[in-house]
């Protein structure tokens, strides 16, 4: 159960499939709180009570602000928060008020969008923002590893262009339901089966079809080793990824957003392109834009 606290604001994280929150007394955590309801399992009038049942007791002394990002401001999300066009600031104080009874307020940070090529992003923005605020005047590069992995370029505050990628969910898909699940079933990690397939599809992109069936092949006519192939698929498709990124990082500034597993593997496949990357912690990105955002509000209302 939510530890009854008295935060002076709440932040909130809402993506497809989980909500977290924070209890905040300025930009420090009081207390934090998480539950599978993410924007995906719900609908249009189970938002509300999705967050009063984890914030509960920290919404007991009064009417506590709540800022919250992520797919919550989609169209299927609480309120839509329209998106803001690049080139643009991460973020500005237009937030959005989702509807809700007496006694909870809630505003929703808005995404950006890109019209040539198009894409767009929800959540990201405020990391984006929050990475900006522990590195001022920092330009460059931030890769954003994920389920849809991001490429965004950044200067003078401000968030140039951006790409999306689907390499995580591509890998999912293949993981769990093509013929290759055969191939890559368990847990295990092979670091050179992986190096040497960022170098392939880097150097040779137009193979990756190829190479993926490879690696049935592989196992079936060599004894593969599961952990071999499940680092080479993942190798291939991020090799993929970074030879449609050239533009992004070669000869760039670069940091990658995330200290887990998926952005270490980043780091190593930019590594042997001599590409060093600044590391920067998930949850101290988010915060820190949610934060900026709690500013943007008070100094706007």
């Amino acid at each position: 159960m939510t530890e009854t606290l008295k935060p002076d604001w709440i932040a909130v994280d809402w993506g497809t499939t989980n909500l977290r929150a924070w209890a905040m007394q300025g930009a420090q955590v009081l207390g934090r709180a998480s539950s599978g309801q993410g924007m995906g399992g719900l609908c249009s009038d189970g938002f509300e009570p999705a967050l009063r049942a984890l914030i509960g007791p920290w919404i007991l002394h009064g009417n506590v602000p709540v800022i919250a990002c992520g797919m919550v401001g989609s169209r299927q999300g609480w309120q839509e928060a329209p998106y803001r066009s690049v080139p643009c600031a991460p973020m500005d104080s237009a937030l959005t008020r989702a509807p809700a009874s007496d006694g909870l307020s809630v505003h929703i940070i808005s995404g950006l969008s890109q019209d040539n090529p198009p894409d767009v992003m929800r959540g990201e923005e405020t990391q984006i923002a929050g990475f900006l605020q522990l590195n001022p005047g920092w330009d460059g590069v931030l890769c954003m590893p994920g389920t849809h992995t991001k490429w965004v370029h950044l200067s003078a505050g401000e968030v140039v262009s951006f790409q999306t990628f689907m390499t995580g969910e591509l890998f999912a898909l293949i993981s769990d339901a093509s013929v290759l699940r055969h191939s890559v079933a368990g847990d295990g990690w092979d670091s050179a089966a992986f190096d040497a397939a960022v170098g392939e599809t880097l150097a040779r992109p137009e193979k990756l079809a190829a190479r993926l069936f490879g690696l049935r092949a592989g196992q079936l006519l060599a004894g593969t080793e599961a952990a071999a192939c499940r680092a080479a698929l993942s190798g291939l498709l991020v090799g993929a990824e970074l030879a449609a990124a050239r533009a992004y990082w070669l000869g760039q500034n670069m940091a990658i957003l995330g200290t887990g597993t998926q952005a270490r593997a980043y780091r190593d496949a930019l590594a042997p392109q001599g590409v060093s990357c600044l590391m920067v912690d998930t949850e101290r990105a988010t915060l820190a834009g949610l934060t900026a955002a709690n500013r943007l509000l008070k100094e706007t209302t």
